[in-house]
């Protein structure tokens, strides 16, 4: 009376089989979430870099900017902001790091392929002054419809900036 204990080969099958459908559904779901949460953290890196440099700016008393930057040093006017970017302070008001400008955070570049632009008015930089607006370096407003786009898996958040220097999030569908 040996009795033998195991699967046999149908009950094997089968569990591979049911195995094979949750990891085909579940698989691209969960991919799905990671993006989502990859443009949910560079949002937040982003926006929590405009705080800084308000707050800088308003601590300080001095114009306080922020930059795109591939090298965390410097500012570059030739790419867009996913490569990088750096808050300082700006001294001489012209939107680039000089000798003697500390340079608070530097932040590099956004990982996967979330893309972050920015619209006319802040394609290169954004500075504030220390009333805590944004100001083009000849004095102007840095506002209205300034918005930066993270686009992945079909979904885009806006940030946008307005006149007084606050930052929004707006969620759209990409196009």
């Amino acid at each position: 009376m040996n009795r033998q204990c195991g699967f046999t080969l149908t009950e094997l099958i089968i569990t591979v089989a049911i195995a094979a459908i949750v990891m085909a559904i579940g698989v691209p779901a969960f991919q799905d979430t990671i993006r989502s949460n990859r443009m949910v953290t560079h949002t937040n890196d982003f926006i929590g870099s405009l705080n800084l440099a308000r707050s800088e700016a308003i601590k300080r008393g001095r114009r306080v900017a922020l930059c795109k930057s591939t090298d965390g040093a410097t500012c570059t006017n030739a790419d867009n902001w996913e490569k990088g970017w750096i808050v300082f302070v700006d001294v001489n008001n012209n939107a680039a790091v000089d000798a003697g400008e500390v340079v608070i955070r530097a932040h590099g570049p956004l990982d996967g392929d979330n893309t972050l632009q920015g619209n006319a008015n802040v394609s290169d930089y954004i500075s504030y002054s220390p009333d805590g607006f944004t100001r083009l370096t000849n004095g102007g407003f840095q506002a209205g419809t300034l918005s930066f786009s993270l686009c992945s898996g079909g979904q885009k958040n806006n940030i946008i900036l307005s006149n007084t220097g606050r930052a929004r999030l707006e969620k759209v569908s990409c196009p």
